[in-house]
Parts: structure tokens; C-alpha cells; sequence
């Protein structure tokens, strides 16, 4: 008799499968070009794994990934397909702004703190409208979303052409932070014992990345909200029956999203740039969509899905820089082509997997999906 297929056949192989036909179809679009595969492989390895400053710039990108992601996939499990990360963390980077101003006599112990908990309720409280309206009015969250992107977009750009513009200033940014708010980075970190590094903009909020991971996966899989809101994301129907609210799941999921994807704001604005600048999100809440569908809107998956997105980012750039003819446009496809196969085209592979296991594995093709 037939057996469901085990946990790590979608959980592991089937993405590990995509991803490596993904890099396959990368390395066809490198060769039509006329370019060196194996060269251009190193490049890209060497540049952001090979050196202390390339892991920096890698793992600086990854944790931008990390927060995106984890807000997509939070929403995506109560059933929402939250897309306005972007003006989340935008809205959450004006709280950031707002504290390093006036709480610059703080110290950094009490600063990053209270950065932290502003930025969480400055993007909370950004998500909570579309999701209000998706709960009490039934307003699709994709398009409420996007909306709330445009408009935050729109106001921040309001307020850097205006009253938080810098003096003398061109460009609409921001004033730069004074130096005591800068989030430590984690070259002073090991500088200060003993290890010698080289400097990167990777700073503390790695670290926090790491545990909103763990703390995303106690929330999902550990506590009974969680239950609820994975209940309500797999049938809402059903989760009515069970006596669950599910106004109150949307209304919370949203809130704890918005929070999440503030969080980008701390390694971009108060970590990197030390100002509010109007690209600092550079499309890395759309990329938490492909992320989250990656790492199967799971925190470990997240993470790892994210790992190689930093890996792509930084790899692409050295690639970009090294290799004449190569650009960012061909940085864009390649990562075009992961999403591709790891997103739309997911399950392509998987009865040809499944009839090769079944040298091995009486392996059902319709279980475990």
C-alpha cells in the first residue's frame, strides 16, 4: 500500500531540486552570452562568501530578507497575501527618523530598544487599516496593500522635500544621525574582542533578525493563536465553526506583519545610511514574496531562502563589476529565474521525483502536497 510522502520530500528535496534547476538555467543564459559558467561562478561565490567583507555585505542583505519575508509569510498563513511590506517598512523607517532625532541623548542600550518598539507600532499601525477593511468590509488585501505602498511612498517623500529635509541639502534626505544613535556594527563588535575583520555595514540587527525567526516560529507553531491563525489561513470556513474569530486573527496578523516588515528600517536606516532616504526598501518587501514562497512560509525556511537571495545580491554585484556585459539586468534575471522555478513552476519536478524514489520508496505522487 502506498505511503503519504515524508515531511522532507516538499520540505527539503522538491526545493532544493528547483533551486538547482534554476542555477542550471542560469548558467544556460550565462553560456548563450559567452561567458565563462565556471568563472562566473566563482565570481559570485568568492564576492560573497569569500572574504569577511563579502559574508558582511551578504549576511547585511540577508537580514533585509529575513524581516521581509517573515512579514509575508506571517500573513500568508491566516489566509492574507500582504504586499505592502514596502510601505510598511517605509512608514517604520519614519519612526526610526523620529527617534534618532529627538532620542539621540539616549544611550544605545535604551535607544535600540525603543527603536525596536516605534518602528514595530509605526509599521503596525500602517497595516492596520488594510486589514480592518479586509475584516469588517471585506476590502481585498492586495489591493488595499498596494495602495497604502503608493501612499507612503507619496508621504514620505512629502516630508523629506519638507519639514525633515536636511539643511543645504539637494536631495530629499533626511539629516544624518548623530553618531552615538548608529547601530554597533558587528566589525566594532569584534574588534572590541580581539578579532580583526574586515568593515561591512552589517550591524546588530542580524542578531535580532535571528530571534524575530525564532520568535515567529514559537508564535506560528508553539502558542495557540498561532493554531488559530494557521486554522483560519487553511480554511476559514471551518475555523468559523471551531468558534475562531477570524476578524480578530486578520486584525492581529496584520499588526504583527506591518511590525515585521518595519524592521527592515533598522539595518537600512539606522544601521546603514543614519538617514531617512526615499529607496531605502529597494523592493526587498516584493522580494519577501518570492522569499516567503521559497522557505514555504516557514522561519527556517525563510532564513535559508534568504541566505541565497544575500548571496545572489552581493555574488551579483562582484559578477556585475568584474565581467563586462554582465549588468544589473542580468542580476534581475538571474534572480528571476530562482523565482521561477522555485515559486511558479514548484511542482514541476515532483512526479519525477516521486517515480524515482519508488526504486527506494513506495512513495504516493498525490500525499504530502
Amino acid at each position: 500500500m502506498a505511503r503519504a510522502l515524508p515531511w522532507w520530500f516538499n520540505s527539503l528535496l522538491l526545493p532544493l531540486a528547483n533551486i538547482c534547476l534554476a542555477f542550471f538555467a542560469c548558467a544556460m543564459v550565462l553560456w548563450l552570452l559567452g561567458v565563462d559558467v565556471a568563472y562566473a561562478t566563482n565570481t559570485m561565490l568568492d564576492g560573497a562568501l569569500g572574504s569577511s567583507e563579502g559574508l558582511g555585505y551578504t549576511l547585511f542583505y540577508t537580514t533585509n530578507f529575513i524581516f521581509a519575508g517573515l512579514a509575508v509569510a506571517l500573513a500568508w498563513q491566516a489566509g492574507l497575501f500582504n504586499i505592502g511590506a514596502e510601505g510598511q517598512a517605509l512608514i517604520g523607517g519614519l519612526g526610526i527618523t523620529l527617534m534618532c532625532i529627538y532620542g539621540q541623548s539616549l544611550p544605545m542600550v535604551l535607544l535600540f530598544p525603543l527603536t525596536i518598539v516605534v518602528s514595530a507600532l509605526f509599521g503596525a499601525l500602517w497595516a492596520l487599516i488594510p486589514g480592518w477593511l479586509n475584516a469588517y468590509r471585506g476590502s481585498h488585501i492586495v489591493i488595499t496593500t498596494i495602495m497604502f505602498n503608493l501612499i507612503a511612498s507619496s508621504f514620505i517623500v512629502y516630508l523629506l522635500v519638507g519639514p525633515l529635509k536636511a539643511p543645504g541639502q539637494m536631495a530629499a534626505v533626511s539629516a544624518t544621525f548623530t553618531e552615538s544613535t548608529w547601530l554597533p556594527t558587528i566589525e566594532s563588535i569584534a574588534w572590541s574582542l580581539g578579532i580583526a575583520i574586515d568593515p561591512s555595514p552589517l550591524n546588530i540587527s542580524f542578531i535580532w533578525a535571528l530571534m524575530c525567526c525564532a520568535a515567529v516560529y514559537i508564535y506560528l507553531w508553539r502558542s495557540r493563536i498561532g493554531f488559530e491563525t494557521r486554522v483560519v489561513g487553511l480554511n476559514a470556513r471551518g475555523a468559523k465553526f471551531a468558534g475562531i474569530a477570524r476578524k480578530r486573527i486578520v486584525i492581529i496578523t496584520m499588526l504583527l506583519s506591518g511590525a515585521l516588515a518595519a524592521f527592515i528600517g533598522l539595518n537600512e536606516v539606522q544601521g546603514s545610511s543614519h538617514q531617512l532616504q526615499v529607496e531605502f526598501v529597494s523592493g526587498y518587501g516584493f522580494a519577501g514574496i518570492a522569499i516567503a514562497l521559497m522557505g514555504r512560509n516557514h522561519p527556517f525556511g525563510i532564513l535559508v531562502a534568504s541566505l541565497l537571495f544575500g548571496v545572489l545580491y552581493q555574488g551579483g554585484a562582484e559578477l556585475a563589476f568584474n565581467i563586462d556585459g554582465i549588468g544589473n539586468d542580468m542580476i534581475i534575471l538571474i534572480q528571476a529565474l530562482v523565482v521561477l522555478f522555485c515559486g511558479a513552476l514548484e511542482w514541476m519536478l515532483k512526479p519525477s521525483l516521486v517515480n524515482l524514489l519508488r526504486l527506494n520508496h513506495p512513495l504516493d505522487s498525490k500525499g504530502g502536497s
